[in-house]
């Protein structure tokens, strides 16, 4: 499937809850959201029927996300269902890791094909106050888990906030000692998001480079996304870097977004796409559900307007990134 800028649509993330068991402050406030009714978030046929329509456009390759995806009850089971789908080729986790300690065991017999765990700071009362909880030492305690899964990549996702005490170069050492790859991911101005400045790649590169030495750029392809990796002479892992805002990458996306309420959307910033959820609950043929999708993706926009002077457009960037899935 080519998008009217030629780019081809391969990747897919499904959000499957919107509920989550921490309260990050980029992401939500710290007495949590309005939570959606049970039944207007997509059962698992439903979510499973729309990555085989999906198939058909040319997706291959879906991210399960949230919320926290754990959080729902048999998430591993629907991994593995969607996992089995003809004509996927990869299925991959995003999560924070608290429960994923508990689940991992199912989730390497289920034969996920890659594990990312957020964690924005290595120190404890840091982190507790950036998610409202004391769960630090669980995380950690999961990322050891994956790791004896010599078959299953490991990544850690971190939003540089510009605060004082993340520790951000603490962060960067997590890939020194262990197979595992630690990513900076620029905040984006959405939702909470909005009330902090975001860190560019950079100013990254430099801090670095004083603390570890010269980072050379890595030209092998490591995932779906757009992230730019370098290697530190004597790491096991690469130091990757999701620059939306600093270098911007719209020319190559190749991702559209299933929310967990079944709404179709093809720009994170943006509020355009398609709701498939009534088309799912009519009982219209999967031919319709498909065109539903080509003529969502022919519409993408062609970029972001984060820097934009009329980035501030009503009715855009209202939807948290809970509710989007990431």
């Amino acid at each position: 499937m080519l998008d009217a800028f030629n780019r081809n649509i391969d990747y897919m993330r499904v959000s499957i809850t919107d509920r989550c068991n921490l309260r990050c402050i980029y992401c939500m406030p710290g007495d949590g959201v309005e939570l959606t009714a049970h039944k207007e978030i997509l059962t698992f046929d439903e979510i499973v029927r729309v990555c085989q329509n999906a198939v058909a456009i040319g997706v291959r390759k879906i991210k399960i996300t949230g919320g926290e995806p754990l959080v729902r009850k048999d998430a591993p089971k629907l991994l593995k269902v969607i996992k089995a789908v003809p004509g996927i080729e990869e299925v991959t986790l995003t999560t924070n890791g608290i429960l994923l300690g508990d689940h991992i065991e199912e989730l390497a017999s289920c034969g996920i094909d890659g594990i990312n765990v957020s964690l924005d700071t290595p120190d404890r009362k840091m982190y507790q106050a950036i998610t409202g909880f004391d769960q630090l030492p669980r995380v950690l305690e999961s990322i050891d888990k994956v790791l004896e899964y010599k078959d299953i990549p490991l990544k850690i996702n971190c939003v540089p906030m510009n605060i004082s005490g993340q520790k951000l170069i603490e962060m960067v050492s997590m890939a020194k000692d262990k197979p595992v790859h630690v990513r900076f991911i620029e905040m984006m101005p959405i939702g909470y998001g909005r009330k902090f400045a975001h860190i560019g790649e950079l100013e990254l590169v430099k801090l670095i480079s004083e603390e570890y030495g010269t980072m050379v750029p890595y030209n092998k392809k490591l995932g779906n996304g757009p992230c730019r990796y370098y290697q530190i002479k004597g790491f096991q892992g690469k130091i990757g870097f999701i620059s939306a805002i600093s270098h911007q990458f719209c020319t190559s996306c190749n991702r559209i977004r299933l929310t967990s309420q079944g709404f179709l959307k093809t720009c994170l910033q943006y509020e355009l796409g398609c709701n498939l959820k009534p088309l799912l609950r009519n009982g219209v043929a999967d031919e319709e559900i498909v065109t539903a999708m080509q003529d969502c993706i022919l519409k993408k926009p062609q970029s972001h307007a984060f820097l934009a002077a009329d980035f501030n457009i009503p009715g855009e960037n209202r939807l948290l990134m809970s509710k989007i899935g990431g």
